[in-house]
C-alpha cells in the first residue's frame, strides 16, 4: 500500500496570507495538531498547534512563520511502513505527501494511517493470535508457515519484534482459525516456546479440559 493511495480528500493546506488562529480553528475542526502550508502547490512545511501556542502566534501570517516549520514528508510512491515509521518518530498527527517533482498533493492523517493498517495486518480478520519467542537462529519463516498450514489453517499476518533488553525475537501471527489447538500442539512438538495465545475463550477451555483429562488419566495409569 502506497503513500498515494492514503491520502485524505478532506483535510485542507494552508496558505501562506492564513494566519495561526485560522490554523487553530482548522486544527480543531479536524482534529488533528498540524497543517500543511502551501504556497502555489509547493510545500512550505508544517505547523503545529503547539507551536502557535507557545509563541502566541495566532496573529502572525503563515508567511511569517517559516523558521517555526518543520518540513517531514513522504512522496507518493513511498510504502505505508515509511509513512508509519515517519509518524511514530516525530508524533505527527498528519503527513504530507509530495509526487517526484516535489509538488504538494496532501496529507495522511493518523486516524487514516491507523485504519488501513488494521487492514493490512488483517485486524478485523476473524482469527486467532499466537506470539512465540525464539532465538534468532531458530527462526524459519517456512517453517513456522508450514506447522500452520500443516494444520488446515493460513497465516493472515505476520510480524517479527525484538525486546531491548532480550536477545530473544518475538514472532506473532495471526491466523484465519479461531481454534488453535491443532496448531500450538504442532508448534510445542517442534519445541517452540509459545508466549501467549489469544482465541475463542470457550475454545481454549475445551483446549484446556481435555489436556487436563489426558494427564489425569496418565497420571492413573
Amino acid at each position: 500500500m502506497l503513500a498515494s493511495e492514503l491520502i485524505s480528500d478532506v483535510i485542507p493546506s494552508l496558505r501562506l496570507t492564513d494566519n495561526g488562529q485560522k490554523a487553530l480553528n482548522w486544527m480543531e475542526i479536524f482534529r488533528i495538531s498540524h497543517l500543511p502550508v502551501v504556497d502555489n502547490h509547493i510545500y512550505t512545511g508544517l505547523i503545529a498547534d503547539k507551536t502557535i501556542y507557545d509563541l502566541n502566534l495566532n496573529e502572525e501570517l503563515m508567511e511569517n512563520c517559516r523558521d517555526h516549520m518543520l518540513t517531514p514528508h513522504v512522496h507518493a510512491n513511498q510504502h505505508i511502513y515509511e509513512v508509519v515509521s515517519l509518524v511514530s518518530e516525530l508524533k505527527l498527527s498528519v503527513v504530507p505527501v509530495l509526487d517526484s517533482d516535489h509538488q504538494y498533493m496532501g496529507v495522511i492523517t493518523v486516524n487514516d494511517l491507523a485504519q488501513k493498517f488494521a487492514d493490512l495486518v488483517a485486524v478485523k480478520e476473524p482469527g486467532g493470535v499466537l506470539v512465540l519467542d525464539l532465538n534468532p537462529y531458530d527462526y524459519s519463516l517456512s517453517e513456522i508457515a508450514r506447522i500452520v498450514e500443516g494444520n488446515d489453517a493460513k497465516i493472515l499476518s505476520f510480524y517479527v519484534s525484538k525486546a531491548h533488553n532480550s536477545q530473544q525475537i518475538t514472532v506473532t501471527l495471526k491466523v484465519n482459525q479461531m481454534d488453535l489447538s491443532g496448531i500450538i500442539q504442532t508448534f510445542v512438538r517442534y519445541n517452540y516456546s509459545i508466549r501467549s495465545v489469544f482465541m475463542d475463550e470457550s475454545v481454549l477451555k475445551h483446549m484446556y479440559d481435555d489436556r487436563f483429562e489426558m494427564l489425569m488419566k496418565y497420571l492413573n495409569i
